[in-house]
């Protein structure tokens, strides 16, 4: 497994647990707006140090009853075969797990759903269905659509989220994906900020004003149990 970082404690990535956050190395998608860069870029992975599988259980070890779970990230963690024995090993020592995931791998989701081996699961949503060849995907829709239903019917806590980048998503995009998810428990729109991206012609790009935001909240509320605001 190809570990490009670490975050040794971390309060807000899994909601209501003391939690770590585990960043794995490669994406099938080039989101303009990426603040990871150097985890996606091929060129920019080359210069980027790694982290061996040994070192990061033997800091799990050490936090055996302090940490409650991990984070894992990206990049995009489903396009690594190695994900489920990862997770086993994670999960042996008494971990939860979070994975982030933009849904584009509905059978490495399926498994891990059928196999117990996640707790949590947030699933980005990039923007409406017509637009999803703006953040580099192909053919992945297909998938994208089963992993949404698989979430849904998983009986595990989730979220899908939606970063709210000008360019990428606007109020259509919003209401296009309010009838996507119709009927999920929780949708969260997150505030697009500019730094440090995967394409720095974003880098100009004004993020939507809170006013802009709540008004998308309100779009997507008739479809979806919980829309949050996250800033």
């Amino acid at each position: 497994m190809k570990i490009g970082g670490l975050q040794k404690l971390t309060l807000i990535d899994y909601p209501g647990k003391i939690a770590a956050a585990v960043f794995l190395v490669g994406c099938n998608f080039r989101c303009p707006y990426c603040h990871n860069p150097d985890l996606v870029s091929p060129e920019l992975i080359k210069e980027r140090p790694m982290i061996t599988e040994s070192d990061f259980f033997k800091f799990l070890d050490e936090r055996i009853g302090f940490l409650d779970g991990v984070c894992i990230t990206g990049g995009e963690p489903t396009i690594n075969p190695n994900l489920p024995k990862f997770i086993q090993n994670i999960r042996a020592k008494g971990f939860l797990v979070k994975l982030d995931t933009n849904g584009s791998n509905s059978e490495m989701l399926k498994d891990l759903v059928k196999n117990n081996l996640i707790d949590f699961i947030a699933m980005d949503i990039k923007t409406s269905m017509l637009k999803y060849k703006e953040v580099g995907a192909k053919n992945e829709i297909y998938q994208v659509k089963k992993s949404i239903n698989i979430i849904k019917n998983s009986n595990k806590d989730y979220e899908f989220r939606t970063t709210a980048v000008p360019k990428i998503v606007n109020e259509k995009d919003v209401k296009d994906i309010g009838k996507w998810l119709k009927g999920s428990k929780k949708f969260v729109l997150q505030q697009f900020r500019p730094g440090n991206l995967l394409n720095p012609n974003f880098e100009n790009v004004k993020p939507y004003s809170l006013q802009e935001l709540q008004k998308m909240v309100k779009i997507l509320e008739p479809h979806v149990e919980e829309v949050e605001v996250r800033i």
